[in-house]
């Protein structure tokens, strides 16, 4: 029993030590323009976790529905608050700062393959029409995939 214990506890050391984690900042202002996250687009592997980081108030971080790996479980972060999501799932995620969505205030993650990227582009068409300006800002993302 304790030999199965200690093979358990390993496993989780091991676990924990090869996950990364991002750090993504939600800023009113940023290298890419007004309400930007920082950075925009990052590329990870399977079981990191990206922590949003509500550096300027009155932001959040959620994922875009249809627009993120199938089996891949969504969030909605709080208002102007932290929130930390692993990725379990490869592909690519969209998501967004909820109130300022029409500000394209949108980020994208790759997760190791890009399998869901022609659906993803297919769902991007669509929610483009909800940016009232930088309607580019999610192609190009998209595009450094």
């Amino acid at each position: 029993m304790k030999k199965l214990a200690y093979i358990i506890f390993l496993s989780l050391v091991s676990l924990s030590i090869s996950s990364e984690q991002h750090i993504v900042k939600m800023l009113n202002a940023g290298k890419e323009g007004m309400m930007v996250f920082e950075p925009a687009y990052i590329s990870v592997n399977k079981g990191d976790t990206v922590k949003f980081v509500a550096t300027d108030l009155a932001h959040n971080s959620s994922s875009v529905e249809g627009m993120i790996p199938e089996g891949a479980t969504p969030w909605v972060g709080a208002m102007s608050q932290d929130i930390e999501v692993t990725l379990t799932e490869e592909g690519v995620y969209v998501y967004q700062c909820t109130p300022h969505n029409m500000m394209a205030m949108v980020g994208v993650i790759k997760v190791e393959t890009s399998s869901n990227l022609d659906q993803v582009k297919q769902k991007a068409a669509e929610f483009k029409k909800t940016f009232l300006m930088n309607q580019e800002r999610l192609d190009n993302y998209l595009s450094r995939i």
